[in-house]
């Protein structure tokens, strides 16, 4: 009763002081029938108190996210449903779910009453620019009498988590060397067929199968030698994720990051979607293997909440890929290069790797002078070329440019040569 009464509207208190001065002036003038209308304006907010206060704990909510998962710029519907649990009717009610800034300004619902054991559902929808986790409530209720004489808010305790994820596009088919791979004992190789004597083998281990001994490649080798057991070909791929802030420009929904982010969750679902065994490092520390199970949903969740990183460097980024050599096929979006990093990428090339690297231009991301562009286009290019120079195949990312069209390059064995060859020149012009 007391919440009630601190609940009182500035009409409910009015009409307090109203009877409290009509009982002082109906005792003093001896008057009765203002005595009675004290009476009556000072009851009247205490009776709409202690109707709002009774409905105060009757009420139940559930709230619902259709869908929980939902790209950058879409849309998600949330629904309240609210229940009067009590046997008397409510009051007007005044629905308030909280919201991140991100997710829009917070919506007001205005329900006129609910009856007993009545149930109400209301609906909006919300809009995220920026991929991120976003908790929606909790929803704040303010229940009123008829006559907006006491006001009490009650929070509901629940929360719902919204995740936007990186956009993601569809990407067109290409034949990229390099992606399979066996499981188990086996490493990278050609798919390929060949005789008895060409078996893959390996070394003798003690509780090996002696019916397994290859003997002709143990009179070769001179030491003990066992087939392989048969392991069913896959593709394997790993998509690398530069998340270096110093290496990439711009803010907000625009910035090259954004775009190298929403470049590997396409990548991601694209060789996901082409029956790919996918890993997706970073060099914050995400390494993740997506799993039938999961489904794309592990892989974009972790996007959803990747950050750039100030403390993190290449090197870094090459020790987190090859705790696990296990993959022939590696895809790498990288923001700006200087050319000792790119010569560190070279690690990356071992066990007959094939690498790709879409290198962001990110200066392209900041409007600069001629001299300040052409010196910048310079940095750009002799990264590009050391990371030729290591083996990769090279994939320049301007502002402005759409992944679907760089995608067939990929398939391009020979494309790092063109670009070698004019990029050695755009190097000797600016040395000269």
């Amino acid at each position: 009763m007391r919440a009630a009464l601190r609940g009182l509207t500035t009409r409910g208190r009015s009409f307090l002081a109203a009877g409290a001065a009509a009982v002082v002036s109906a005792l003093i003038l001896g008057e009765k029938d203002l005595l009675r209308v004290a009476i009556l304006l000072a009851v009247l907010p205490l009776l709409a108190a202690l109707y709002v206060g009774r409905s105060r704990y009757k009420l139940a909510c559930t709230r619902s996210l259709e869908p929980h998962r939902v790209p950058v710029g879409s849309n998600a519907r949330v629904v309240l449903r609210l229940q009067n649990l009590s046997r008397l009717p409510t009051g007007t009610l005044l629905l308030e779910d909280r919201l991140p800034y991100a997710l829009g300004s917070r919506p007001r619902v205005v329900l006129e009453r609910l009856g007993a054991q009545q149930a109400s559902s209301v609906a909006y929808t919300v809009r995220a620019e920026v991929r991120g986790r976003y908790e929606v409530g909790p929803l704040v209720v303010r229940l009123t009498d008829p006559f907006g004489l006491c006001e009490l808010t009650r929070a509901f305790p629940s929360v719902d988590r919204l995740t936007v994820i990186p956009q993601v596009t569809a990407l067109p088919s290409v034949q990229l060397a390099g992606e399979y791979a066996g499981s188990g004992d086996s490493r990278a190789r050609s798919v390929a067929v060949h005789g008895d004597d060409d078996s893959a083998t390996r070394e003798y281990r003690r509780g090996d199968d002696l019916r397994r001994v290859h003997w002709k490649s143990t009179a070769r080798t001179g030491e003990l030698m066992v087939r392989r057991e048969e392991q069913p070909w896959e593709t394997r791929a790993t998509v690398v994720l530069d998340t270096r802030a110093y290496a990439h420009r711009g803010e907000g929904p625009t910035a090259s990051f954004e775009w190298a982010v929403a470049a590997a969750a396409s990548i991601a679902v694209h060789f996901r979607s082409n029956g790919y065994r996918l890993r997706l490092v970073t060099d914050t520390g995400i390494d993740a293997d997506a799993t039938e199970a999961d489904g794309d949903g592990l892989l974009l969740d972790r996007l959803a909440d990747v950050t750039a990183s100030q403390r993190s460097d290449i090197a870094t980024l090459v020790d987190q890929v090859r705790r696990r050599s296990d993959s022939s096929l590696v895809v790498a979006l990288f923001g700006a290069l200087t050319p000792t990093e790119a010569e560190l990428l070279a690690g990356l090339r071992g066990n007959r790797s094939t690498c790709v690297g879409l290198l962001i231009d990110s200066s392209t991301w900041m409007n600069l002078s001629p001299d300040e562009r052409a010196e910048a286009d310079r940095a750009h290019g002799a990264a590009a070329l050391s990371l030729l120079q290591s083996g990769w195949r090279v994939i320049g990312v301007n502002h402005g440019d759409q992944l679907p069209s760089l995608w067939p390059q990929l398939a391009r064995g020979s494309q790092g040569f063109a670009w070698r060859a004019a990029l050695a020149e755009t190097i000797a012009g600016g040395v000269n």
